[in-house]
């Protein structure tokens, strides 16, 4: 026993002299402090800068992705005949959008983020809510023939970038990302026909129109109707009536609706109606009816037995004039709802969308859409109409046709049955705005297009003292950087820039936990 023990405290004694002779190989490490939610983003900043300046491989992997342009992701919805609602991203890299260095022969590239049966059957029109900085999500409208109108939530956060993972087995060949954000909110039944137009003014309000000549208010918080206005049915002319008419024989409806910047006035055209209306959107009622005289339908090639009828109304951004759009030309009115000025395409064709160019470097230019695969863009200079000596108006004066898009020259014939225009954000402060211009085909194709400022301010000083250019002959300006096949017929079209980032989205994510945990805590939600 005595030995053991003496053994013992000899080993104890060695293993102390060993722990005092070895040196502190680490020191003792502080316990990590908890981060807040609202710093994680810079602290996750600093900490890879950090591992950046330690390791040698870190350091090659942040100059490989310093060498990558920067990337505008936009996500693009189409509608369809084939009742399909198919929404699909488009990753632009800088130096496409700028123009500057093309040496690395950037791409675009698409990936599919939904596709599905929305209706039963054609969708119509399409609307998306404004974007707010505060929240990763949009709202999406589609409209249909089948009188409903669909909800959707969609993120605004980009698909994430994962270039080393394989893409999935597809007979498109294009990749998938689906997002779980995007979720469907429901459907509304306030009309009794086919929805025509969609319109969000404020992220609080929904304007529809539909072919029952009622356009209806809804309420975004609830879904709720706030109003409704009713328009007449237009009386029939040449056609049977009363008893006599079949059931649909009258043309009836909204065939479009503009909103005044002021959100106090409202202008309409609808079916069978050679007059647009005014309504006071503060009071909800009725403000006026403007009929088309002669001069004007006949200025446009709407002659004695035509349907005179507008197809599209549109306010420009300051709400100073507003363009009706024709069959096959369009008119600009003043506020006082005077003419100011005709667009006449030439050679003569259809009409079938019109927008104004976002922002207030360009103010009067007006893009519209035809049969021919062609995009016009218009000087939208309001001009003083002269008048008679007996009071009367004379010729209206015609807008001056600045540059064309796409068409025949390009090698596009198909027509564009409705386009959407993103502004770009300037590289640097030497470029002038940049713009993309995504357009919808009826064959299904989806092209996007650049267009940068100067092309507009040069074709514009070409124009200036000129003669107008008419028809071909109109200077050719954007560039065609990407192309992509629906394989369905599109009948509508809208798209938005995806800005938001997966902080945000897990921020918005945490407060629906909280309010739903809440709602169910305290009793029935409303």
């Amino acid at each position: 026993m005595g030995k053991r023990k003496r053994d013992a405290v000899d080993g104890a004694g060695i293993s102390r002299s060993r722990k005092e002779q070895t040196p502190a190989s680490t020191p003792k490490q502080k316990p990590r402090e908890k981060v807040p939610a609202s710093q994680s983003k810079h602290s996750s900043q600093h900490v890879e800068a950090q591992k950046v300046v330690d390791g040698t491989e870190h350091a090659a992997v942040a100059a490989a992705f310093a060498q990558e342009p920067a990337v505008a992701t936009m996500q693009i919805i189409t509608g369809s005949y084939e009742r399909v609602l198919h929404g699909f991203t488009a990753a632009v890299p800088q130096s496409l959008i700028t123009g500057q260095d093309m040496s690395h022969a950037a791409q675009v590239s698409f990936t599919d983020t939904f596709l599905f049966n929305a209706h039963a059957s054609a969708i119509r029109c399409l609307a998306l809510s404004p974007s707010s900085a505060g929240s990763p999500k949009i709202t999406l409208a589609t409209g249909s023939t089948d009188e409903r109108i669909n909800l959707y939530s969609l993120s605004t956060v980009p698909p994430p970038a994962k270039p080393n993972l394989p893409k999935l087995p597809a007979l498109r060949g294009t990749s998938i990302a689906e997002s779980s954000k995007n979720k469907e909110l429901g459907s509304l039944l306030h009309h009794s026909s086919s929805i025509t137009a969609l319109h969000f003014p404020t992220r609080s309000k929904l304007l529809s129109s539909a072919e029952d000549s009622m356009i209806a208010v809804t309420r975004t918080r609830d879904w709720i109707p706030l109003s409704t206005i009713q328009a007449p049915i237009p009386k029939p002319q040449g056609r049977p009536s009363g008893d006599t008419a079949a059931p649909g024989e009258v043309p009836a409806g909204i065939n479009s609706f503009a909103v005044h910047p002021s959100m106090k006035l409202m202008v309409s055209v609808g079916k069978g109606e050679r007059c647009m209306r005014l309504w006071n959107l503060v009071t909800g009622k009725k403000a006026g009816v403007l009929n088309f005289g002669k001069e004007v339908l006949g200025s446009v090639g709407e002659g004695r037995y035509g349907a005179g009828e507008g197809r599209r109304v549109v306010w420009d951004g300051k709400g100073d004039n507003f363009v009706v759009g024709f069959e096959r030309g369009a008119v600009l009115f003043g506020i006082d709802s005077r003419p100011r000025a005709k667009i006449v395409p030439s050679p003569r064709t259809k009409l079938h969308q019109m927008h104004y160019l976002p922002g207030e470097r360009y103010p009067n230019i007006l893009l519209i859409s035809t049969e021919d695969g062609r995009i016009l863009l218009y000087d939208a200079n309001p001009t003083t109409t002269p008048r008679n000596s007996n009071g009367k108006q004379g010729e209206i004066s015609s807008c001056e046709l600045i540059a064309q898009l796409g068409g025949p020259a390009a090698g596009i014939t198909g027509r564009v049955k409705d386009f959407e225009i993103l502004a770009m954000a300037p590289h640097g402060a030497g470029h002038p705005s940049s713009f993309a211009i995504i357009t919808g085909s009826s064959d299904g194709s989806v092209r996007v297009w650049t267009l940068n400022g100067s092309e507009l301010e040069a074709s514009k000083e070409e124009t200036d003292g000129k003669r107008a250019h008419s028809g071909y002959t109109a200077k050719q300006v954007g560039k065609l950087i990407g192309t992509y096949s629906t394989g369905t017929r599109i009948t509508c079209l809208t798209a938005f820039m995806m800005t938001g980032t997966p902080a945000e989205a897990d921020e918005e994510e945490i407060v629906d936990e909280k309010s739903s945990s809440s709602d169910s805590d305290g009793g029935e939600s409303m």
